[in-house]
């Protein structure tokens, strides 16, 4: 019997021991078993920043969800590093992942208090939960927690953890990353942080939402000093050093989190690149973007829009027009490549992000009328050839429907040149000019020439009833510098990955839409606009322009879209309400200006070269009025160009 007592006990055990080890192996491996693989570290590439930059690599913007960026271990101040030790993990050197006496600390505190009051996580618990677990206290995710510190300290050193740690943290105010927290608390790259500012930033992963220093500067004191106190008692700065730090000031950078130097051309190219690179790779893949910006000359049209605006508000104040919200558009295209070189869509993209520029459709006006003479050019008549400016009268169905289009000076002048109609910006000769021609090929025309929007093939279309994008209508100006030919506006010249390697590349939509000849006889009736036209306030830069005013009823809009040889400018002014800018607001009066600030700086250094003149084309002086040759001599005479054989005689 009792031989049978302790065989029986003897197997009780063994079963006991069993049941234990099976229990304890089938916790481990359920707790185990949807656990990352910490293999996966080693291909571990975290979401890095995509920068954008101008043509000549100047930095535009940072484009990021969460902003990190990983530096090495060794530009990382040695005191940063320690005030981190010192008040995330003192024995961060001693232990294998886990502090077991500071967790049975914890958890004693947390029974007490009744839920979890204090986490006691090692940094390598706390890097564990940050890449691999989600932030939700449970006492599962704890173990699991533990789990992965002792993987990972027995595939990694201290040091390469360490490493992993301070480049993934979060510091709040978007900033993931010791180098990303030095750039947008203290504007300055993170080897360049003193003590005070070191022991700042370790103590904000804490509570990152509560300690950023952008969000409670007092708070943020409070904490940086509990971590000077503790880097004091591991000896880690002398007293002298300690009472230092304690008595600066916190001294915040501009930093480089809003760092966005095109705000406007900076949405509309992520806007283009969503759809081939996807969201996750534009945001999170730390690709570069290479666009066609010219800072220089966005910083210039930024300052003209923003000194326009101010003038334009000036006058509408004094005119007791409430409220002064002019706001205005501006876009400028290299006239040779197609490639946007300024945008600005608004007066102030923080407060409007709608594009201006690129979206809203308004009507040209004046600014239209090109189209209607470009092509007359284009079916064969030449710019001399005569139209009559005199009142006339449309009749509709009934009496109501009458349309009586009116000259904006409430002149008329008889029979005048299509050049000298155009240059004056007078509405009858091209109303009748389009009777001629017909809408419906006026329209399909400026069609080809890239304007998108509908356009109502109507008589009134001559005076640009019809709505259009200012990068449109820029676009199909830009044609007639270029010699006939339209290229789609792009802002992107290529996109690199993380390593280099070209990931997207600008394949600009090109097409020859008019012959050369009459793109340059275009061009020389739109250098009449400067010369002899409502655009001569841009006659003082002595160079080789042509352009055209655009003015809705009432003042409602604003324009000027004009060019250089090297570059197209268009130009908007108006309110988002539609209301009026004020009587006499013209664009001569409030768009010009802006323009020929940036044409300015657009001209500098170029050789003012001419506009191309093809073989079959030539020059000879005219007069406007009359459309017959002049001697040289003659004041009003003027350049004109025309298809060989049909000058005048």
């Amino acid at each position: 019997m009792h031989i049978f007592r302790k065989k029986a006990a003897t197997v009780l055990v063994v079963l006991l021991g069993g049941i234990s080890i099976g229990v304890t192996a089938g916790a481990f491996f359920a707790f185990t078993r949807d656990l990352p693989q910490i293999r996966k570290l080693e291909t571990f590439r975290p979401h890095a920043v995509t920068r954008v930059y101008s043509a000549d690599k100047e930095l535009l913007a940072e484009l990021f969800l969460e902003k990190r960026d990983p530096v090495p271990l060794q530009i990382i101040p040695r005191q940063l590093k320690e005030a981190l030790i010192a008040t995330e993990d003192r024995k961060f050197y001693q232990h294998s992942g886990v502090d077991i006496k500071g967790i049975a600390r914890a958890i004693i505190k947390d029974i007490l208090a009744g839920g979890f009051v204090e986490g006691a996580s090692t940094i390598t618990q706390q890097l564990a939960k940050t890449i691999f677990l989600t932030p939700r206290k449970t006492i599962v995710r704890k173990i699991k927690e533990a789990i992965l510190a002792f993987q990972l300290e027995r595939r990694y050193t201290k040091d390469e953890i360490l490493e992993l740690y301070l480049n993934q943290v979060y510091f709040g105010s978007g900033a993931y990353g010791v180098k990303s927290a030095a750039e947008i608390f203290f504007g300055k790259p993170v080897q360049e942080l003193n003590l005070a500012e070191c022991a700042l930033v370790a103590g904000m992963p804490k509570s990152p939402s509560r300690y950023s220093p952008l969000v409670n500067i007092d708070l943020a004191r409070k904490r940086r000093n509990i971590v000077l106190k503790q880097m004091l008692e591991m000896e880690n700065v002398t007293r002298e050093e300690f009472e230092q730090a304690l008595n600066s000031e916190i001294e915040l950078g501009a930093g480089r989190k809003n760092l966005n130097r095109a705000p406007y051309f900076v949405e509309y190219i992520q806007k283009i690149l969503e759809e081939p690179l996807g969201a996750s790779q534009l945001y999170k893949g730390g690709i570069s973007i290479y666009t066609t910006l010219d800072l220089d000359l966005q910083e210039t049209a930024q300052s003209a829009v923003d000194e326009g605006l101010l003038a334009l508000r000036d006058r509408m104040t004094k005119n007791n027009i409430e409220p002064a919200d002019p706001q205005a558009a501006l876009i400028c295209l290299d006239v040779k490549s197609g490639g946007i070189l300024a945008m600005v869509g608004g007066s102030n993209f923080y407060e409007s992000p709608y594009n201006r520029a690129t979206i809203a459709k308004r009507q040209p006006g004046s600014a239209f009328k090109p189209f209607v003479y470009a092509y007359a050019i284009e079916q064969g008549m030449s710019q001399n050839a005569m139209i009559l400016d005199a009142p006339v009268l449309y009749r509709g169905a009934n009496r109501d429907n009458d349309w009586q289009p009116e000259n904006f000076s409430k002149k008329y002048l008889g029979e005048i040149t299509l050049r000298k109609a155009l240059a004056i910006s007078q509405n009858i000769p091209a109303v009748r000019l389009i009777e001629r021609l017909g809408p419906q090929p006026v329209a399909g025309f400026a069609h080809r020439l890239g304007i998108e929007s509908k356009l109502e093939p109507n008589l009134s279309l001559a005076l640009g009833t019809s709505e259009v994008s200012l990068q449109n209508l820029t676009a199909a100006y830009a044609v007639f510098p270029r010699g006939g030919q339209w290229i789609a506006p792009f802002g992107i010249m290529e996109v690199t990955d993380h390593r280099g390697h070209i990931i997207w590349r600008a394949k600009p939509q090109r097409r020859l839409v008019m012959s050369r000849e009459g793109a340059a006889i275009t061009t020389n009736m739109l250098e009449g606009v400067v010369l002899e036209g409502t655009g001569r306030r841009a006659k003082r830069l002595q160079s080789p322009l042509g352009g055209k005013t655009g003015t809705t009823n009432k003042y409602k809009d604003a324009l000027f879209v004009g060019f250089s040889p090297a570059v197209a400018i268009g130009v908007w002014v108006g309110r988002d309400s539609g209301g009026s800018l004020g009587d006499k607001e013209t664009g001569a009066r409030a768009a010009l200006p802006i323009w020929i600030q940036l044409m300015q700086a657009a001209i500098s250094d170029e050789s003012k070269q001419s506009f191309d003149l093809p073989d079959n084309v030539v020059k000879v002086r005219m007069n406007p009025l009359t459309g017959l040759l002049e001697h040289d001599d003659t004041a009003e005479a003027v350049p004109a160009l025309f298809i060989s054989g049909t000058e005048p005689q």
